[in-house]
């Protein structure tokens, strides 16, 4: 029998029809969803700290496990600059690492769930477009921030997923909710692709070594890519074959990357004015003195805006190789 991160059995999701979902059983069920050839959601005990949304890319040439990136919730209440922090809080619930995150059919009922006793997500259609939707609590945070996230996929893009925020009426008012991708690292991405040019990392952190993270570099609505009435910004990799890198002595195998190249961006319709793009950047692997292979690259990739309820920003992950 699989079994999760814990070590303990469990049903795997399984694909039916477009999707892919948690399965019918009896017991504890994998809680993942998505595309079964594209990009599929995931929540812990899957592998990987509590906290985060997991996101996994197959067509990449990845193992079943093995994820490319995270998506951490991190809410600043109304007149606050401080972040909520999804994966680095202790829980109030069990008092472990990292919030608890829990998937349900009824988003407006927040009584914690296990994991892994899964909603199987509701299928819709939008646009004549067949869609599976996900709702996703997370306990609430300690600066009085109470918020839930909907996934949405769509049967005609299997390589994206949007991501919105919601707040209940029992939270803190909300300056904004930040949906980070927070593992840029993992694919060492390094250049970013902005409105008629390009920006490195290198050129943004040229003597940073420490073992933090860099300054955020923050880049306004104006110095995005635009296609109608939407903002675009994306992040690659500058290696031909990351697979190849040669690690540094004492580099955790997790960190080594293993598939195909791809582009990883956000997407936004009708920006607000505030709008932003943000990265920050590392030199060294998260919790490690290890230097990336290359130099700096970016790590947490995100677009922050002023808070609107349900506000949809789009994740999507393509192949630069044919």
């Amino acid at each position: 029998m699989p079994v999760d991160a814990e070590g303990r059995g469990w049903v795997e999701a399984v694909a039916e029809g477009r999707w892919l979902r948690p399965a019918v059983a009896d017991g504890p069920r994998e809680p993942r969803w998505g595309h079964p050839g594209g990009m599929q959601l995931g929540l812990h005990p899957l592998s990987g700290p509590r906290g985060l949304l997991r996101l996994y890319t197959p067509y990449l040439g990845q193992p079943r496990e093995r994820l490319l990136n995270f998506i951490a919730v991190e809410p600043i209440p109304a007149g606050a600059t401080e972040r909520g922090y999804s994966e680095l809080e202790r829980s109030r619930l069990d008092e472990l690492p990292g919030l608890r995150m829990w998937s349900s059919d009824d988003p407006l009922d927040a009584t914690p769930r296990d994991a892994r006793d899964p909603s199987r997500g509701q299928m819709g259609v939008v646009d004549g477009i067949e869609t599976l939707t996900v709702d996703v609590l997370v306990e609430p945070f300690a600066n009085g921030a109470e918020v839930w996230v909907r996934a949405v996929f769509r049967a005609d893009r299997p390589h994206e997923i949007s991501v919105a925020t919601y707040r209940r009426d029992t939270s803190v008012a909300l300056e904004a909710c930040v949906l980070t991708a927070t593992m840029g690292n993992w694919a060492r991405l390094r250049t970013l692709h902005l409105e008629g040019r390009e920006v490195t990392a290198a050129s943004l952190w040229p003597e940073y070594r420490d073992v933090h993270f860099a300054d955020h570099a923050t880049f306004g609505a104006e110095d995005l890519e635009r296609e109608g009435d939407t903002v675009i910004v994306s992040a690659t990799p500058d290696e031909a074959a990351p697979h190849r890198a040669v690690y540094a002595p004492g580099t955790r195998e997790h960190w080594h990357y293993i598939g195909a190249r791809a582009t990883q961006s956000w997407r936004a319709t009708d920006p607000d004015p505030g709008l932003v793009a943000q990265v920050n950047g590392r030199y060294t692997y998260w919790m490690s003195d290890a230097p990336i292979p290359g130099g700096i690259a970016f790590e947490n990739f995100e677009l922050v805006e002023p808070f609107r309820q349900g506000r949809a920003f789009t994740f999507a992950v393509e192949p630069l190789d044919d």
